[in-house]
């Protein structure tokens, strides 16, 4: 949407109640970036038409002041600096954020995702019963990776879903769930998961000019069996071939609350001379990762893209570091939907594909009313994008 008679005509009516955005510590620029595009978006200077007709707070546009203070113990609570009385209240949460603190008999903890959950609900607990809708924007799902019960052992994503719900959250909003099913656990209320295909493609697209996105010069290879689908997207989404890897475990053993891979057994075309695409949902080690691009690289791959809608990079980046300086991988791709580090950031083998504009999206069109099935499915977006990739090649 490059001006704004297009962001208009996907507004055509009046938004449910007021807008009103909390950004929870550890998303405050993503919350400055989405109500940046918002406010933006909020008159029509072609028509001096209202796009939004109720504003914020007006020191802040849509952004509503908001702290979870911390008491020595450990202690806290949820506190609302603006009036939310009628609102349509949008609260993003970034549970990743890692690099927030708190004080903790005095000394500085760092803010694990069971914190930020708490703050979450705190939130929600001061404006349950004033706002008007809530909605919760959570990029990565809490506890999206215990999505299912293998063994005696916690369901603890449905359970967050749940309690949310009952706590009166209209709309949960994600991005690559780890587990999309688990929505299962709230059948009768608002869940969607988002997938930033087509942000991840533009970033590669934005960095590399030589990509030859066809069958003959590139392929897109699945880490593994839960991720085939993302993969298969990627795969026809760009006209090339599909290949996975399996991961042989050994079940008699538990490593870091997981069985530890044995192997990576590859099945599909031969990478050989090819640049390989790799796509996950989350990469945190990244142990896995860098197994099959070595892999891939021992079976002649050209080059070696990976992409993940979150990098944690939870061991550090010096194995990146070695493996970029080795020529095995090339580069890594991620969003901005949750914290990295600055050491991260400054890597000349990462980049981050922005989600704000996208998040913004979604915001202004739920506010409004409207369905978000264009949001859902990039495919024609993808398609004008890899087409004037290519002709700009010529």
């Amino acid at each position: 949407m490059s001006n704004m008679n297009e962001v208009s005509k996907k507004f055509p009516m009046m938004p449910i109640a007021p807008l009103g955005i909390i950004a929870m510590r550890g998303c405050e620029e993503m919350g400055k970036a989405v109500n940046e595009y918002l406010t933006r978006w909020q008159v029509d200077n072609a028509t001096d038409e209202m796009l939004h007709s109720f504003y914020g707070s007006e020191a802040n546009g849509f952004l509503i002041n908001a702290t979870c203070p911390r008491f020595g113990t450990g202690e806290g609570k949820g506190m609302l600096l603006d009036s939310v009385r009628g609102y349509d209240l949008y609260i993003i949460c970034d549970v990743g954020a890692y690099q927030c603190t708190y004080k903790l008999y005095g000394k500085e903890i760092p803010m694990t995702p069971d914190e930020h959950y708490a703050d979450l609900k705190r939130l929600i607990a001061a404006a349950s019963g004033k706002a008007k809708r809530i909605n919760v924007i959570m990029p990565m799902l809490y506890e999206g990776r215990q999505h299912r019960r293998t063994a005696r052992e916690s369901m603890d994503c449905a359970l967050m879903l749940q309690e949310l719900v009952a706590m009166g959250v209209s709309n949960i909003i994600t991005f690559d769930a780890h587990d999309p099913r688990v929505q299962n656990a709230i059948p009768l209320n608002g869940f969607e998961s988002i997938m930033p295909t087509y942000q991840m493609l533009k970033a590669m697209c934005s960095t590399y000019s030589d990509l030859k996105i066809d069958k003959d010069h590139m392929m897109v290879v699945s880490p593994d069996e839960g991720a085939i689908g993302r993969n298969i997207y990627y795969s026809s989404a760009m006209g090339v071939d599909l290949g996975m890897f399996y991961k042989r475990r050994d079940y008699t053993r538990v490593v870091n609350g997981r069985n530890p891979i044995v192997a990576h057994e590859y099945m599909g075309v031969d990478v050989e001379g090819k640049d390989v695409f790799v796509a996950d949902d989350i990469i945190a080690s990244g142990d896995s990762i860098l197994d099959l691009a070595y892999n891939l690289k021992k079976r002649g791959a050209k080059r070696v893209f990976a992409g993940a809608t979150f990098a944690f990079f939870t061991s550090g980046l010096d194995a990146f570091n070695k493996a970029y300086a080795e020529g095995v991988i090339d580069h890594v791709f991620a969003t901005n939907l949750t914290y990295a580090s600055p050491e991260a950031l400054a890597a000349p083998w990462f980049t981050q594909a922005d989600m704000s504009k996208y998040m913004a999206f979604v915001i202004a069109t739920l506010n409004h009313d409207q369905s978000i099935s264009y949001l859902l499915d990039p495919w024609k977006r993808i398609e004008k994008l890899l087409k004037n990739y290519r002709e700009n090649q010529k």
